[in-house]
């Protein structure tokens, strides 16, 4: 079942394109990952699939700042959202971790994550918290610590336990390796792949290819704001222009294929 589709997508920022007539799908209880370089578009497509770039538009036009324009069709279980705030498609289930993690620094992880589940009952929220704390041991045991204190790596799994507090549908995670140390890359990438084992469906932005396609069921590389290369991840990994551009050239596909899993 497709979870969520976009048709020719496109966003200009004034004259600027940042999103090139993007079309995509995300399957129900896959990882699909979206890789490129840095100014690829990554983030905008991130924010606009989060319906945060309407808010964007909306206050750019306020402030009488840069026009943001926005066409294609963005479908979520067959349902059209592309006009839909993200105020209400977080509703809907989807859910986005941001880039940099964006954590409240001075709220404790408990409060942190306790924001992350405000629209659940208390029944659910115990219920979530306790698998959040299933995932990531580790915040359990600093639950009291302000944010601002954890170390990057802890900050990211903050993030995204306070991501899954929202019990997503569909989670949207962007750039989840951004400045951190290869040790820590690691990690928070096995904890992602035990989410896509245990049913999330996710999709994930990353500029990391090694590492985003060794857990991804499919993916698509974004270049310039337009997809210029799709397919399963075996295809992707035996790819020529993947090895050369994102892979290096001496290293052994089988052999990262496995490289955390």
């Amino acid at each position: 079942m497709i979870t969520l589709e976009v048709k020719d997508l496109m966003v200009f920022y004034e004259n600027a394109i940042a999103i090139n007539n993007v079309n995509l799908r995300c399957r129900e209880r896959e990882l699909t990952g979206i890789f490129g370089a840095n100014s690829a578009g990554k983030s905008t497509l991130m924010y606009t699939m989060s319906g945060i770039i309407l808010d964007v538009q909306r206050k750019e036009k306020m402030r009488g700042g840069e026009r943001v324009t926005v066409l294609g069709s963005i479908f979520y279980n067959g349902a059209d959202i592309t006009q839909i705030e993200a105020s209400s498609r977080a509703r809907m289930g989807i859910i986005l971790c941001p880039e940099r993690r964006r954590i409240f620094q001075e709220s404790s992880v408990m409060e942190n994550l306790r924001i992350g589940g405000i629209l659940a009952s208390k029944a659910q929220g115990k219920k979530t918290l306790e698998y959040v704390f299933s995932i990531f041991p580790r915040l359990q045991s600093m639950k009291r610590r302000d944010g601002g204190f954890l170390s990057g790596g802890e900050q990211q799994m903050l993030a995204i336990g306070r991501a899954l507090m929202a019990r997503p549908k569909l989670l949207l995670l962007d750039e989840p390796s951004m400045g951190l140390s290869p040790l820590m890359v690691r990690e928070i990438f096995n904890k992602i792949a035990t989410l896509r084992e245990q049913g999330t469906t996710i999709l994930l932005v990353e500029q990391n290819a090694r590492m985003a396609l060794s857990i991804a069921d499919r993916g698509y590389v974004l270049e310039t704001g337009k997809i210029v290369l799709q397919g399963s991840r075996e295809e992707l990994f035996e790819n020529k222009e993947i090895q050369r551009a994102y892979l290096g050239k001496t290293h052994e596909t089988g052999r990262l294929r496995n490289h955390i899993v």
